[in-house]
């Protein structure tokens, strides 16, 4: 009897989800319709990225795509749905240029989403936030396809979760650019050992309740996070460390591509650089031994970046170096603060410096501008990159185009597509933790200018498969067949 009840109930449930589905497709689809109306034949294009007006590299990517895709499809409506409900249009589009130098020949119809707090890892406790921003981006998701539903939609910003609602609800032809998967292989493979490096609040025993749980949990996420992913007609991914973990999750290598981020390498070669006008004033060090030494980083201000690491190496730095260069070295942190809490992150490293003595030779730049990011590199000679993992890093590409010798993390997309450290090819140096870094930064002090050149020509010439033209080309390749058919 209990067995028949459930059966029942079951087929009640699926059946009453199916006209709720059934209800909402029917309803997008008269509001397509609405939207279509007016005589216009032409094709509607939706960019989901809550954040545009972050300043970020996936920024960079959201307004190259929007560009590309304008000069290519002019004919078309644009869209873009954002949560930056206090920034009017003008102010964006303002910044994308501030910042990127980069501006969109068409006009741009931006749609505000008023939910996005759902999608902040700041509504959810610890252990449930990687749910929590899932079923959050399906709420963000929804009020988006309500506001607007285009032909074309197109996930900038990794909100995975949205992709069955636009396809299926919306009934629209859909596509992504991956910047960092929602779940890697990595995570996954910590969970399955119990090793937990990622959970400090791990208890003793290995196959204790919760430990069980949570490994039930990610592996039934895996699961549902590549259906979910599989739904996307195109899958652009932005190096070979995500395609990597990307076709090991979601399983879909054949419409699976692999599209560098556009980097502006064409403009960071162009910049000045003071040693070099030194070397065309005169032939000795002597200005050199007076000049700063500065250590560039460039990447914003949020936990992964790992900032912290920086100060450390140079704190370590500092037993390596004779006092004479150690009184000349500055570490200059470049970086974007979306929010107060990545205003408060800035305010707790400054901490940490003077905790470590060093805040003499650190210095923070926030939120600064296109040509104060070069102006910057110019007067730099080493670059600094600590993201353990990190997808790919559109900042070490800059600082290479620019003429910095770059230290990067030894993992991740730095390792595999672009710092190359073999004999007769080197373009920069990699690095694991603080003593490392230390090392290379007085290897790079110590060298000799000819090596140094070197280093810094097979840098400049490694960096021009990233280039804006060749994302183009490996964009719209990518999308004409599978979202513009």
């Amino acid at each position: 009897m209990m067995f028949v009840l459930f059966v029942c109930l079951g087929i009640g449930w699926t059946l009453g989800f199916g006209v709720i589905c059934l209800f909402l497709r029917q309803r997008l689809q008269k509001r397509k319709g609405v939207q279509s109306q007016g005589g216009e034949d032409r094709i509607s294009i939706g960019l989901f990225h809550p954040y545009c007006n972050a300043g970020s590299g996936q920024e960079r990517v959201l307004w190259h795509v929007l560009k590309c895709l304008q000069t290519r499809y002019p004919s078309s409506q644009f869209i873009l749905y954002t949560g930056d409900t206090d920034a009017a249009p003008e102010e964006i589009l303002a910044k994308a240029k501030e910042r990127f130098n980069i501006v969109v020949p068409f006009p741009v119809e931006f749609v505000y989403l008023h939910k996005r707090k759902w999608v902040e890892a700041s509504s959810y406790p610890q252990y449930f936030t990687l749910l929590g921003h899932s079923l959050g981006s399906i709420y963000l998701g929804f009020e988006a396809l309500f506001k607007f539903v285009p032909d074309v939609y197109i996930d900038t910003m990794g909100y995975t979760f949205t992709l069955p609602l636009f396809k299926y609800f919306g009934n629209c032809r859909v596509g992504c650019y991956i910047h960092k998967p929602l779940l890697t292989c990595d995570m996954l493979h910590r969970v399955s050992s119990m090793t937990f490096r990622d959970f400090p609040r791990q208890v003793p025993s290995p196959y204790s309740p919760s430990n069980m749980l949570r490994l039930l949990f990610y592996k039934t996420y895996a699961k549902f996070y590549g259906w979910v992913g599989r739904r996307s007609d195109i899958v652009m991914v932005n190096s070979s460390w995500t395609e990597e973990n990307i076709n090991q999750i979601w399983q879909c290598p054949s419409k699976t591509y692999r599209v560098f981020p556009p980097c502006d390498t064409e403009g960071f070669k162009s910049v000045a650089r003071l040693e070099d006008l030194d070397d065309e004033d005169d032939g000795d060090n002597d200005e050199n031994t007076t000049r700063p030494i500065k250590i560039i980083s460039i990447g914003n201000f949020r936990p992964e970046k790992d900032h912290p690491l920086q100060i450390r190496t140079l704190y370590h730095l500092r037993e390596l170096l004779r006092d004479k260069e150690w009184n000349r070295v500055c570490l200059v942190l470049i970086g974007n603060c979306r929010d107060k809490t990545d205003l408060a992150r800035v305010k707790d490293m400054e901490d940490l410096c003077k905790h470590l003595s060093v805040e003499d030779n650190v210095k923070f730049r926030v939120n600064i501008s296109y040509q104060e990011l070069k102006a910057e590199l110019a007067e730099g000679l080493i670059g600094l990159h600590t993201t353990w993992n990190e997808q790919f890093g559109i900042g070490i590409v800059e600082s290479m185009a620019a003429g910095v010798i770059v230290i990067a993390n030894r993992s991740g997309g730095p390792m595999m597509d672009i710092v190359m450290e073999y004999d007769g090819a080197r373009n920069g140096f990699l690095a694991q933790d603080e003593t490392d870094y230390a090392e290379a930064i007085r290897a790079i002090l110590h060298m000799t200018r000819e090596c140094r050149n070197a280093i810094k020509t097979q840098a400049t010439a490694s960096v021009d498969r990233f280039s804006d033209r060749q994302f183009n080309k490996a964009f719209l390749e990518a999308v004409q067949a599978s979202l513009f058919r």
